[in-house]
């Protein structure tokens, strides 16, 4: 990422599914599957979705490609790369607590993960490959969980290029949206994460109990 000019590959990338008409969308959502696996941020990608595709297609190209993207992932850390990932999660606390967590509470804990901000995408998907949980339970728990941050920050792409030409009262009506979308987001992975957190105390206070 600090060596290549990814930035600059990426808008280049742009402007070619720009005119490639419907075979764009399947592109696009491969390219946002591989920059996944290589633990590339998407942000660019998601917000550039909505200018180029449009707030439901473009949530729906980068849904599918993101969940496409974790699944290459949580394959690879359960096979090839297995023991890279352990090493890499040897120690960590947070992993640790997560796994147990797992083995407690399986799809709910999967799905608030999916919602919360407390574990980044990339990285995460990796790490679920370590875990229990199957892959079944870890498509669909992806597919329905990052749906509201996605449809979020789609949102504000598609109203940053629609900006350019809108009417100051349309403007306001966009902004207004994208506030309200993303305010949305934040809040429901704010519940997610604060749900996350209680869970180990109710295993606490089990054990205090027996």
């Amino acid at each position: 990422m600090r060596v290549l000019p990814v930035a600059q590959w990426l808008t280049q990338f742009q402007a070619y599914v720009r005119d490639a008409g419907a075979i764009g969308y399947v592109v696009y959502a491969l390219v946002y599957a591989v920059c996944v696996v290589f633990l590339v941020p998407g942000a660019i990608l998601t917000l550039a979705a909505g200018a180029i595709f449009g707030l439901v297609p473009g949530t729906l190209v980068v849904i599918f490609g993101a969940t496409l993207g974790a699944v290459f992932a949580f394959l690879l850390a359960r096979t090839i790369l297995r023991k890279r990932v352990e090493k890499f999660t040897e120690g960590n606390p947070k992993f640790r607590a997560l796994d147990e967590a797992i083995a407690r509470e399986g799809t709910k804990i999967v799905f608030l993960v999916r919602l919360s901000v407390l574990f980044p995408f990339t990285w995460i998907n990796y790490m679920f490959g370590l875990t229990g949980v199957r892959l079944g339970t870890y498509v669909w728990t992806t597919l329905i969980g990052i749906a509201p941050a996605t449809f979020a920050f789609v949102y504000i792409g598609s109203i940053a290029h629609e900006a350019a030409t809108a009417s100051r009262a349309r403007l306001i009506v966009y902004i207004v949206g994208g506030i309200a979308a993303l305010a949305v987001s934040i809040l429901v992975g704010r519940i997610a994460t604060k749900s996350l957190a209680v869970i180990p105390r109710r295993e606490d206070d089990a054990e205090s109990a027996g």
